[in-house]
């Protein structure tokens, strides 16, 4: 959803760039591939010395790419992924954490594919989005022509169909459940090279976001069986198994750009989105996913671009806020004015013309809850040092928090913290977080997108605990026993149909439905696992939907309710 300005930019490019379709291939602009693993670490590819994961298709491309060897990201998935799609730092999009409420994005953000579909270039995800799963937060809705994802985090997960795993998963085929023979990293990349054969004639956008190697850690035996003959613990050999499946699918898809001749002009990108959910094999670098230190923060990044980019490896610092400026620059798009980026394009790095390449610093931050805190689990980062306090991600943060300092150039591991040698970088890099921490957070405020309910673009709107706001939590947020409510916004007023599922009661109870002004209540027999609400009158307006089942005091909470209507 754009605001008239960024609409009105994007008609011009539309109108301005029509003709680019039919330009040769040495001159149209290039295609873009944006391959982006999920809980893949830097030190899980077997080009960065792990002797038993063998990655020989990434191995190759890591030869033919320039390579940042400081790559960031934040510590885990929706932060990243905001600031991959937008440019910017996920705390001026709405998104804050994972789950429960926290990893919607705010519509009015404008996503590179917006940009480059109203620039006449196909658009198309594969994959995980975990950036909304309702309109107007959706790929469909924020410039992907087409899509073929999963809800939510993960597949498997609360937002997504009861019965579906890995293997035959059933998935959002354009906003559309349906079921898909075969294991799911295959049908992405299936799907994926599919929507390129078909457009290879005109420039495409394709962002390819696997769900592996994420836990459940589920692939098929053959993958896991030489990881496992080696001595790995189950879950090492399941992970290693996941990203060596990943990696065969690398090479599908880069012979299939080999065979239609696309190599030349496409721009390939590999990394993922946080660190890595083992300590096997860490390349030297500290703990991992969730952590700011090195490890959590810091993964692979390998940019193929066989026409403009010379193979090297660099050292400057970049990051996930630099993804959206660095493909427009590399397609000759223009961003609409209105948009103000956090990164910077490196296209004058990857081409050799960085000569006033400024230092900068980074900022990366990410924990659990409904706003951030200052000081939290942050990082900010320059060329040289990196200044941290890495406590708190799931806890509270402690009343005299501790700032550690590393020369990450010369100790990329963090061991030696030179916070008393140097106190004056401590001070200087703290006063530099402070501002960007009070300048993200002015931005609009952490008041999350609501969820429309009754709008013609989705209906019916099926509400998970993926995300409702939590209001008691004795399990993670996502059990039966939890409760919470979901911020929505009834598009229409009118009379609404809202239907409830819930674990099946061992025992006769009641289930209450708390909407607007509304308080309605109805008996549950034994083993019911459902109930349904007719005729359900709401105003149009915001408001709160809460869902409860109670029996012998103990309210607990529903997996999904169904919203239809409005009838009027």
């Amino acid at each position: 959803m754009f605001s008239s300005v960024c609409r009105l930019a994007l008609g011009l490019l539309t109108a301005s760039l029509s003709a680019c379709a039919g330009q040769p291939p040495s001159t149209r602009p290039p295609n873009v591939i944006l391959v982006v693993t999920d809980d893949q670490g830097w030190s899980q590819v077997g080009t960065h010395g792990n002797s038993v994961l063998k990655t020989p298709h990434l191995d190759r491309l890591a030869l033919e790419s320039a390579e940042f060897t400081r790559f960031y990201v934040s510590p885990v998935c929706s932060p990243t992924r905001a600031s991959l799609m937008t440019g910017r730092y996920n705390y001026r999009t709405g998104v804050v954490d994972t789950y429960l409420g926290r990893s919607m994005m705010y519509a009015d953000e404008v996503t590179v594919a917006e940009v480059l579909r109203a620039a006449q270039y196909r658009t198309g995800i594969f994959g995980k989005w975990h950036l909304g799963d309702h309109y107007p937060m959706r790929p469909s809705d924020q410039g992907f022509e087409e899509s073929l994802v999963h809800k939510g985090g993960g597949i498997g997960q609360p937002s997504d169909p009861s019965g579906t795993s890995y293997f035959d998963p059933i998935l959002q085929h354009n906003d559309r459940s349906q079921r898909f023979p075969g294991y799911c990293t295959d049908i992405f990349f299936q799907t994926a090279i599919k929507f390129i054969e078909k457009h290879r004639d005109h420039p495409f956008f394709v962002y390819l976001a696997t769900n592996a190697p994420h836990a459940p850690y589920d692939v098929p035996e053959s993958y896991i069986k030489p990881y496992r003959d080696q001595g790995l613990d189950e879950k090492d050999a399941r992970i290693y198994g996941m990203i060596a499946n990943i990696d065969e699918n690398i090479g599908r898809l880069m012979a299939a750009l080999d065979g239609w001749k696309l190599a030349e002009d496409t721009l390939l990108i590999f990394m993922s989105d946080n660190g890595p959910t083992t300590q096997h094999f860490t390349a030297g670098l500290r703990s991992q996913k969730t952590s700011v230190y090195e490890g959590g923060i810091r993964v692979p990044f390998f940019l193929r671009w066989p026409r403009k980019v010379k193979p090297s490896q660099i050292d400057r610092i970049a990051a996930h806020i630099d993804m959206a400026p660095t493909i427009l620059e590399a397609a000759a798009v223009q961003k609409p004015k209105a948009v103000v980026f956090d990164g910077s394009s490196l296209v004058p790095i990857l081409t050799g013309n960085s000569k006033n390449w400024p230092d900068r610093t980074l900022y990366l931050q990410s924990h659990r809850g409904n706003e951030p805190q200052l000081y939290r689990n942050f990082a900010a980062v320059t060329q040289r040092f990196k200044l941290v306090q890495p406590e708190s991600f799931g806890n509270s943060l402690p009343t005299d928090p501790v700032f550690e300092l590393y020369d990450v150039a010369e100790d990329p591991g963090e061991q030696a913290n030179l916070a008393t040698v140097f106190p004056h970088v401590v001070r200087s890099m703290k006063q530099g977080y402070e501002e960007w921490f009070r300048d993200v957070s002015s931005s609009r405020g952490y008041e999350p997108p609501r969820i429309p309910l009754g709008a013609a673009q989705e209906n019916p709107v099926i509400l998970t605990r993926q995300d409702w706001r939590v209001t008691r939590a004795p399990g993670s947020g996502w059990s039966d026993d939890d409760l919470g409510v979901w911020l929505v916004e009834v598009a229409n007023s009118g009379s609404y149909e809202i239907g409830c599922r819930f674990a099946p009661q061992a025992q006769e109870c009641r289930v209450e439905l708390r909407v607007a002004e509304l308080v309605l209540r109805q008996p549950l027999p034994q083993n019911s696992d459902s109930a349904n609400f007719s005729d359900v009158r709401l105003p149009q307006g915001t408001t709160q939907l809460e869902v409860r089942i109670l029996r012998n005091g103990n309210p607990t909470g529903p997996r999904y309710v169904e919203i239809s209507g409005p009838n009027r």
